[in-house]
């Protein structure tokens, strides 16, 4: 009976091609041709950088269904995988690209650090670091980059400390992570760039096997002793975490302060409220209007999967992207209108099914932190320039500006 209902791809000629540029002037939406291919249905052939021409689902229902198929499989080196960029051989350790038991296995290694009783007990701390950073940017100069005075080292400091990485070493890391989520950089490039931080964290386990603290890298290092992990698979998660830990959260921090400057209304009422529903709120909805991963989660199908009428054939590559997701009507009514008052918690940032995102309850804390507390002790803070002079990471597979010039 699926058959019945098969919808066929168009040829491969036709399909549009993925990710597709945003409109001119419109930066924090996602691409019009994105959003109209809902209208062709759930499910639509799109063809990426390499020829290749999976399925693109266009729509919060079946992506968070797909996303929960144990059907489809996260295996970045499986054939017929939708990969975001040219790579050589097979890719190199990552928990968003395994499949379980080995994916479950590794995850419980490091998730008891980001539940959410241990991130909350970690809100003092937070706040502490946000007040300070804040602290220094009202003693520096004016106006000033809100991406280098705040964005950027927030959620740094707070992910260092965490596992126990030196944030004196903040340099080394931002610049190897900003050449591994850039969509220009070389192959070789990511690969050089990972090599280097692994090889630095490797460095740190090690130190760690013989002085442990209180700290994650050390909580690895003894399952490294335990024989449960391979050291060098043990840097290679901490990349992960490393990376994870800061890129989205500081991109969201800036983003999200640029996008509320564009509301007014919405801003003042983050700038006045002591209402910690409204900021969590507030957070939920920015992250559903702004979804900064914007190059879409991906799978193959490990065998024949029919949803809404549509059959996914075993070795086709399904590309999900969460902006979409986010603004379809069916499950945010007016998508397109920025509500922070709106009961949004079910969006798509952060993944859904087993791969959900492992850090969502540390980068929820830090949007919070950080939105419930820079506008009310800055309440003068506003964008200190044109915004079509804001240059947006159209180049990156996390999206942000580059810089966000600042006064108050």
């Amino acid at each position: 009976m699926a058959d019945t209902f098969q919808t066929f791809p168009p040829a491969p000629e036709a399909a549009p091609d993925f990710p597709m540029p945003r409109a001119a002037g419109c930066p924090f939406d996602p691409p019009p041709e994105l959003l109209a291919l809902r209208e062709q249905g759930p499910l639509v052939k799109v063809r990426l950088f390499d020829g290749s021409t999976p399925w693109l689902v266009t729509r919060h229902a079946e992506q968070k269904a797909l996303l929960a198929d144990g059907r489809l499989s996260a295996d970045f080196n499986r054939p017929g995988y939708p990969r975001q960029a040219p790579m050589k051989g097979k890719a190199r350790l990552s928990l968003p690209g395994m499949d379980d038991p080995e994916h479950a296995r590794l995850r419980r290694m490091v998730s008891g650090a980001f539940s959410v009783k241990r991130v909350e007990a970690m809100r003092p701390v937070v706040q502490d670091i946000v007040d300070r950073f804040i602290d220094d940017l009202l003693a520096g100069p004016n106006p000033t980059d809100l991406v280098q005075a705040l964005a950027l080292p927030v959620p740094s400091l707070v992910i260092c400390q965490l596992l126990g990485v030196p944030y004196t070493d903040h340099d080394f890391f931002q610049t190897n992570s900003k050449t591994i989520i850039l969509r220009t950089s070389t192959d070789q490039e990511r690969q050089d760039a990972n090599r280097a931080l692994a090889d630095y964290l490797d460095d740190l386990l090690a130190a760690k096997l013989d002085h442990p603290a209180d700290d994650l890298l050390s909580a690895l290092a003894e399952r490294v002793r335990a024989g449960d992990i391979p050291r060098r698979e043990a840097a290679e998660l901490g990349v992960l975490l490393l990376l994870g830990g800061h890129e989205t959260t500081s991109n969201m921090i800036a983003l999200g302060t640029l996008l509320l400057f564009q509301h007014p209304d919405q801003l003042a009422l983050l700038r006045t409220t002591d209402d910690p529903q409204l900021v969590f709120s507030a957070v939920e909805e920015l992250l559903r209007y702004l979804t900064v991963a914007h190059t879409g989660r991906r799978r193959v199908a490990l065998e024949d999967v029919t949803i809404s009428g549509h059959t996914v054939r075993a070795g086709e590559g399904v590309v999900l992207p969460s902006d979409a997701a986010n603004r379809d009507p069916d499950a945010f009514p007016d998508p397109g209108r920025l509500d922070i008052t709106r009961a949004a918690r079910h969006h798509q940032a952060f993944g859904a099914g087993t791969h959900h995102c492992l850090g969502q309850p540390l980068a929820r804390l830090e949007l919070q932190t950080v939105y419930g507390t820079l506008y009310r002790r800055i309440p003068g803070l506003s964008l200190a320039t044109d915004i079509e002079k804001v240059p947006f990471k159209h180049d990156g597979f996390i999206y942000g500006v580059h810089e966000l010039p600042v006064a108050w």
